[in-house]
């Protein structure tokens, strides 16, 4: 059983196939690497996000960069899926986004450690609920924007990979490859399998239909205040939205002026006073 692990492992990564733990073996295992599983039956995880805004959060940063270039690292990872998709990636930063970055080490609660004496990099989670999207980089590692240390940008591009949907690649040209490699940052592109993966789950940029246009409103038409509740917007109008304001908001009973949305809570405004 070991055996034939080992085999799959080694056809996997296109070394020689003989079912025992040779040096080349012994090194790919022990090469920096991203910590999901390399022997899938696809190159395609088995899930997809099924909109094309996805939102995004960095909910912490590691002490080896400083925040504005982990931001840029970060935003320029996911230009590099944007420009060959019709997706759109948007920064967060309260409240819980379908990708949550964040900065860990050891036991970090997803039941995916990343052990003091591993060789991993970082892990993400393909799309789905729970910890569907989540990206983790396991900050043992010194991270940079350099080729000293493990260039963050780089490793970040394969991981939103998988937060995106996709899996290992076995083309060692791929950045979807599982071991680190790095290569210059300022001529990066995607590898045609990389496309070809991304493209699969998505489509071509500019492949989704245009939405039509909604009937402009009257000039004369005017609102009290407008605000967003959960998935909804309310436009408010005297006593009324499109019902009585107080069917939903039981504590307003007079007139609204302003309407702002606070994290966890909404604050309204009436009278002269904001």
């Amino acid at each position: 059983m070991m055996e034939n692990k080992i085999q799959e492992m080694q056809r996997f990564f296109r070394l020689n196939v003989t079912g025992q733990l040779d040096a080349p073996t012994l090194n790919m295992m022990y090469s920096p690497r991203c910590g999901v599983p390399d022997v899938q039956h696809f190159s395609v995880a088995p899930r997809r996000w099924k909109k094309r805004l996805i939102t995004y959060r960095i909910n912490n940063y590691t002490p080896d960069m400083r925040p504005e270039d982990v931001d840029y690292a970060i935003w320029r990872a996911f230009n590099v899926w944007a420009l060959v998709t019709p997706l759109n990636f948007r920064r967060i930063h309260v409240g819980k986004a379908d990708i949550m970055i964040l900065f860990v080490v050891g036991d970090h609660g997803d039941g995916h450690p990343f052990h003091s004496t591993g060789n991993i990099l970082a892990h993400a989670f393909s799309p789905g609920p729970g910890f569907g999207g989540h990206t983790h980089f396991n900050d043992a590692y010194y991270w940079t924007k350099h080729k000293q240390g493990t260039n963050l940008f780089l490793v970040a591009v394969h991981e939103l990979g998988h937060a995106l949907g996709l899996a290992h690649s076995k083309d060692p040209k791929a950045i979807m490859f599982p071991t680190y490699n790095y290569v210059d940052v300022n001529t990066f592109r995607l590898s045609e399998d990389d496309i070809r993966g991304i493209q699969f789950i998505y489509g071509r940029p500019g492949s989704i239909e245009s939405p039509t246009n909604s009937p402009a409103c009257g000039p004369n038409l005017r609102f009290d205040a407008v605000s967003t509740v959960g998935d909804e917007i309310f436009y408010f109008k005297d006593r009324y939205d499109h019902f009585y304001i107080y069917t939903t908001f039981k504590t307003v009973r007079f007139c609204m002026c302003a309407c702002q949305r606070i994290v966890e809570c909404e604050e309204r405004h009436t009278g002269q006073k904001f």
